[in-house]
């Protein structure tokens, strides 16, 4: 099994709700949150970086509205 080196955001703080990434040696991102460490999803670099664009530009605003 592959170890981790995993980084919390520093938007979540002491919070519960915690994010984390780590990028593996092939280049590959996994994410996962605090509340359910054991489900990893897997990207891309370029998939994330559109995803934070996206994010930094509103475009999922309405799902939290």
């Amino acid at each position: 099994m592959a170890v981790h080196n995993w980084q919390k955001s520093s938007f979540s703080g002491d919070a519960a709700n915690c994010v984390y990434v780590s990028a593996t040696a092939d280049g590959a991102i996994k994410i996962r949150e605090s509340d359910d460490p054991d489900s990893v999803i897997t990207t891309t670099p370029d998939t994330l970086r559109a995803f934070i664009c996206g994010v930094k530009a509103g475009e999922f605003d309405h799902l939290t509205a």
